[in-house]
């Protein structure tokens, strides 16, 4: 993988070193993602810079004591930069001690070192998805599927996108991840129960976060774009499978009212972004498998994260409790 060091496009280099792999006493010379700068004063009234760096395998502290005025001044939080320095250990964790620091060339960066992606074959789990698609037996309904999931250009950035900024599947391939899981679960509740309508509960399934692949932006850093900010993913998603059902012959005016029904109130509730509450069966399926999915992965992740030694996970703010991982926890 290549990237671009400086401000021209003229020297090459490949990333050496995952935060994961810095160990103290190592000479720095790398690209990260600045995720958070703070300028602070010393004790001699002096400013200096603290930094957070991230790639996609984690963050580490840094610090630079001088020369803030010349390289770390004028420096965005989300920026690409190239760090010289060397790595120390402060109060038992490892920091990077900065000597200088610039920006970087970012649109010859490859996002798949510094964002964090699934561990999942992208290729495996876009093949299930069409699976998924190739079962459902409303020739309607499968033609909209196609129309959507088929076009190059929306497939390709549906399989890279991630499926939030923070809470659950924030990586690349995260939205693919989620959307399969969300429809297997789907699928497996309308087996179970009589009088549910399997092919509009599944495409419900498949499309009710289409839209995140305009919500979000996630070429360097995962954050939300102006339209996502000002639309969300649930207007813009009604707006592609809108565009897609022009080229749908047959369709069933009712049976698409509730397809958009589905989209717009897989939230639940109000309060949580959903326009509309669930008013049908598959709608209220739909909604709990979604935001089951949610948060069992996020539940998941934060115990991946859990130190091997602690038998509990650090607070979870938005579950707003803590959760037992046992003493001899494994990797979920």
């Amino acid at each position: 993988m290549d990237f671009v060091s400086g401000e021209s496009a003229g020297s090459r280099k490949m990333k050496e070193r995952f935060v994961k792999e810095i160990q103290a006493g190592e000479a720095i010379d790398d690209l990260f993602l600045l995720s958070a700068k703070n300028v602070l004063m010393k004790r001699d009234g002096k400013s200096y810079l603290r930094f957070v760096l991230s790639d996609r395998t984690g963050t580490i502290p840094a610090v630079m004591w001088d020369g803030i005025d010349g390289d770390g001044d004028d420096l965005e939080v989300g920026e690409l930069v190239e760090v010289s320095g060397r790595a120390t250990s402060y109060q038992g964790q490892v920091q990077i001690t900065v000597r200088g620091i610039r920006r970087c060339c970012q649109e010859q960066v490859d996002p798949s070192a510094f964002l964090p992606q699934t561990r999942k074959d992208v290729e495996k789990l876009f093949e299930r998805l069409l699976a998924m698609i190739d079962s459902v037996q409303t020739p309607w309904i499968k033609s909209l599927l196609y129309a959507v999931f088929r076009d190059d250009t929306f497939g390709e950035q549906f399989r890279r996108a991630p499926a939030a900024k923070h809470m659950h599947h924030a990586y690349l391939g995260g939205l693919l991840e989620h959307t399969l899981s969300v429809t297997v679960l789907a699928d497996r509740v309308a087996s179970h129960y009589t009088g549910i309508d399997r092919d509009l509960l599944i495409s419900g399934a498949l499309l009710h976060d289409v839209g995140k692949v305009f919500e979000l932006d996630f070429r360097h850093v995962i954050d939300y774009t102006n339209e996502g900010r000002l639309l969300s993913h649930i207007v813009l998603g009604l707006r592609l499978i809108d565009e897609c059902l022009k080229a749908v012959q047959d369709t069933d005016p009712e049976k698409v009212m509730l397809l958009r029904h589905l989209i717009v109130s897989h939230h639940g509730r109000r309060e949580f972004g959903s326009p509309e509450e669930p008013k049908t069966i598959e709608a209220m399926i739909l909604n709990y498998v979604d935001e089951m999915d949610a948060k069992v992965t996020a539940v998941r992740e934060m115990m991946n994260n859990t130190d091997a030694k602690a038998s509990w996970t650090q607070w979870h703010k938005l579950l707003e409790r803590q959760f037992y991982v046992g003493p001899d926890h494994q990797e979920l």
